[in-house]
């Protein structure tokens, strides 16, 4: 195609410079200049150029962002059992580590001391944090968000989840995808034919006819209106035109190459957490009567545990305020809140904080607290001198659009696929309630980035997430998607950014990049088309017959037709149905 370009836009300002500085070689009916024709042609090809480098050179900057997941510093426990900060690259397997509340994890370790609740989030997807104690693995750049623990090393820092999850991201983000372009495909037979057929038109009527000056006409015009811009806009044209109407429809698209490969899709894999859930964990059920709202909401407003946020969002959505004033509270680690008002004992926590403080949970609390447990629910029971009042139900809820995006796949023929950190009973909940049938659970990063990778060995795979833990899926993916709400470097490193965080926009997406494809498919067969009745004419088929020879001019308009079908029939994108 580039040739074509050349060779057309050459000609047309060659022989329009010829006219300027020596029109006497020229009949007065054949001094035309095609200056702003060449131009046009140059500039069209150039944008399409643009829009495909510019998607291949962005240098995304996820992978810095991942590093400064893990801390450069870190508490080394020394010989001595004193307390030494040293940079992490310098921690060895079997040192000792101190993590205070609201550090984040340095290395992969082995809890030797201590307890907290680590928030896992960023690794493996995990809604809730998860209480760690003696004789558990922690990994690197996790959060500790309650307690004090000390670490035994078991891997070297560049050895660690963390370190493995950006190496996997380097290779995924490296990988080579094959791209065919229509254009280039038949270009690849076009060029060298238009070549032929315009030295052959300069033949026939330069050596064989002895009309030069017909020859010279003729030849150029062949080049003139074989042009390839309709060629050359067929594909950039309908990218412009697909990526307005996304971003119309909230849909940012970073990569259009994928346009061409959405089509062949045969899996669609979605984490679970902040992608078929809303993220947030919230108080579902309560079998607590309102009158003790004000003093709970005032308790767990003391802790900044994700569950007594989610609690005093509950009660202050009921327009109760938590402003009581709570003085020695006790917040036990992996169990709940430990407080006395007026001598007075209060225990909010897990069915452990209350055993071990002797409370007895009433018949028809037991009854609720074990129904919930039962659908996957978090519960957080509520004792008041040693007797329940009841317990709070949560769960990470599912969002609305989430059952008809799974049934709009199936009917297209693509296979729902659930991959998440969470546990095997909270997922097999969430894929019962949205229909999915192939469930992934318990897998961290490097796992989920294997499935991927197998999933790919039989067709072409979507993959759909938002948190850090998906990045490198959403890399490897051969279409990665990602929630304008998810973190910075799943949105870095996604091909689509749905921007209204609507999960049916994936579904517009691929309707999208189908009309997209068709349309390119149309413009493509029109230039192909064009040029194959055109040239001829060009060449001076008709002259012998009707004596009507195709100049420059008319070659020019003629290619300027083409041009314009192409483009309106490109801008129908704008007002498609998806």
């Amino acid at each position: 195609m580039n040739v074509l370009v050349a060779l057309g836009t050459s000609a047309a300002y060659f022989y329009s410079t010829f006219v300027v500085f020596l029109p006497s070689l020229f009949p007065e009916h054949l001094r035309f200049m095609y200056f702003d024709g060449a131009a046009v042609i140059i500039s069209f090809v150039i944008l399409g150029r643009f829009l495909e480098e510019n998607s291949k050179q962005k240098a995304s900057d996820f992978l810095k962002k991942l590093m400064k997941l893990a801390p450069e510093n870190a508490n080394l426990i020394d010989a001595k059992n004193q307390i030494k900060i040293v940079l992490v690259k310098d921690l060895k397997l079997g040192d000792n580590v101190l993590i205070k509340t609201g550090e984040k994890i340095p290395v992969d370790g082995l809890i030797i001391e201590g307890n907290a609740d680590i928030n896992t989030s960023m690794i493996t997807g995990e809604s809730l944090p998860v209480f760690k104690q003696e004789g558990d693995e922690v990994l690197a750049g996790t959060l500790n968000t309650n307690g004090v623990i000390t670490l035994l090393v078991i891997k070297e820092p560049k050895e660690t989840t963390l370190s493995k999850i950006i190496t996997l991201l380097k290779s995924a983000q490296s990988k080579q995808i094959p791209i065919s372009r229509f254009a280039d495909k038949i270009a690849s037979i076009f060029v060298p034919t238009v070549i032929i057929i315009s030295i052959l038109t300069f033949i026939v009527w330069g050596l064989f006819l002895g009309d030069y000056q017909n020859a010279i006409i003729a030849s150029i015009s062949v080049l003139i209106i074989s042009c390839p811009c309709a060629l050359g806009l067929a594909t950039p044209i309908a990218i412009v035109s697909s990526v307005s109407r996304g971003a119309k429809e909230g849909i940012l698209i970073k990569n259009p190459e994928i346009l061409e490969q959405i089509k062949e899709i045969k899996y669609a894999v979605f984490d679970k957490t902040g992608t078929l859930t809303k993220g947030n964990i919230s108080v579902t059920k309560t079998d607590i009567k309102e009158e003790y709202f004000k003093i709970i909401g005032s308790i767990e407003k003391y802790s900044e545990h994700p569950i007594s946020k989610a609690i005093v969002s509950f009660i202050e959505n009921k327009n109760i305020t938590c402003d009581k004033k709570i003085e020695n509270i006790n917040i036990i680690p992996g169990h709940g809140i430990k407080v006395s008002i007026d001598n007075i004992e209060y225990l909010l926590g897990n069915k452990k904080l209350l055993d071990d403080n002797q409370a007895l949970i009433q018949n028809n609390h037991l009854d609720f607290y074990e129904k919930e447990l039962d659908n996957s629910n978090g519960v957080i029971l509520v004792a008041i001198d040693k007797k329940t009042i009841g317990s709070f139900s949560l769960e990470d809820e599912l969002k609305e659009d989430a059952v008809e995006v799974i049934k709009a796949l199936k009917d297209m023929g693509i296979k729902p696929v659930l991959l998440t950190g969470d546990n095997q009973i909270t997922a097999s909940k969430i894929a019962k309630k949205v229909q999915i049938d192939e469930v992934y659970a318990q897998v961290i990063p490097t796992q989920k980035y294997e499935v991927i990778k197998k999933l790919q060995e039989e067709s072409k795979v979507m993959f759909i997430g938002d948190g850090i833990n998906d990045a490198p899926s959403i890399k490897q993916a051969d279409i990665g998607i990602t929630l304008n709400s998810g973190a910075d470097i799943s949105k870095d490193a996604g091909d689509i950014v749905l921007i209204n965080n609507e999960l049916k926009s994936a579904i517009k997406s691929i309707h999208l990049s189908i009309e997209t494809m068709r349309i390119v498919k149309q413009n493509l067969f029109w230039a192909f088309a064009y040029n194959t009745l055109g040239i001829p004419i060009a060449a001076g088929i008709l002259y012998p017959l009707f004596g009507i020879m195709l100049t420059p001019m008319y070659a020019g308009i003629a290619m300027s037709f083409s041009s314009v079908t192409v483009v309106l029939n490109s801008l129908r994108l704008k007002i498609k149905k998806l």
